[in-house]
């Protein structure tokens, strides 16, 4: 029987494990998990690596804003402990490279990437497993800062570059608890076999998302709160 696998979401800044809603970066909260007694990002990969989870999603919420602080060194240690999916708003090939030594998987969101042409720069001279591309959206709308192009235009470079995964992210649903955007998974039904789901998963959900053969499911709020668990089969 397909299994869904439960990818557990860590937000970091200032070296801490932090919590929100929505996307709204500024009232992030140091995170309360009961995987660990701390916000520390190692303590709370060991516990998750005991829990029997195989790899986590982490986003650098201060490399994403360009504020001039980062935590990619508390990454790495990370990515000793559990293979480490990193999202620190990868712009271009050149910030795609430099991160490779700090994760297994490095992210290329549709937020942050400056262009179609940088996407399959990266596709041409990196091997499909450590790429995995995550299509933002936000009120059913792709969401990007740099690129003038819109879902299903996407869906057409997807086809042809061909991912090994690809996360759908409704930003607007992320740590809502409102449950996952099941017009875009529709949307994306000729990835079924890629996607990874990703934004406001209830627990009610993921069996429906078992039955339907998503191969993974980000999951950070409700997973930290105790309310799914990552053996939730």
């Amino acid at each position: 029987m397909f299994m869904l696998e439960i990818v557990p979401v860590l937000d970091l800044m200032n070296s801490v494990a932090v919590s929100g809603k929505s996307g709204n970066r500024e009232t992030y909260t140091p995170l309360q998990t009961i995987y660990a007694s701390s916000a520390n990002p190692l303590e709370i990969a060991k516990s998750l690596k005991l829990a029997n989870a195989k790899e986590m999603y982490i986003a650098d919420l201060d490399f994403i804003e360009r504020n001039g602080k980062h935590n990619i060194f508390e990454v790495k240690e990370v990515n000793t402990i559990l293979p480490v999916i990193l999202d620190v708003g990868v712009d271009n090939l050149k910030t795609f490279e430099f991160l490779l030594e700090f994760a297994y998987k490095i992210i290329v969101a549709t937020e942050t990437l400056e262009s179609i042409e940088e996407l399959e720069k990266i596709f041409e001279k990196y091997p499909k497993e450590r790429i995995v591309v995550s299509v933002d959206v936000k009120d059913n709308e792709l969401y990007s800062k740099n690129m003038d192009i819109n879902l299903e235009e996407f869906k057409d470079i997807l086809a042809k570059i061909n991912p090994n995964e690809i996360i759908l992210l409704d930003i607007s649903s992320v740590g809502t608890g409102a449950g996952y955007n099941k017009e875009l998974l529709d949307k994306f039904a000729d990835f079924k076999d890629k996607i990874i789901i990703g934004g406001g998963i209830t627990k009610d959900e993921i069996e429906e998302l078992n039955t339907l053969g998503i191969k993974k499911a980000l999951v950070g709020t409700a997973l930290h709160k105790g309310e799914i668990q990552i053996n939730q089969f």
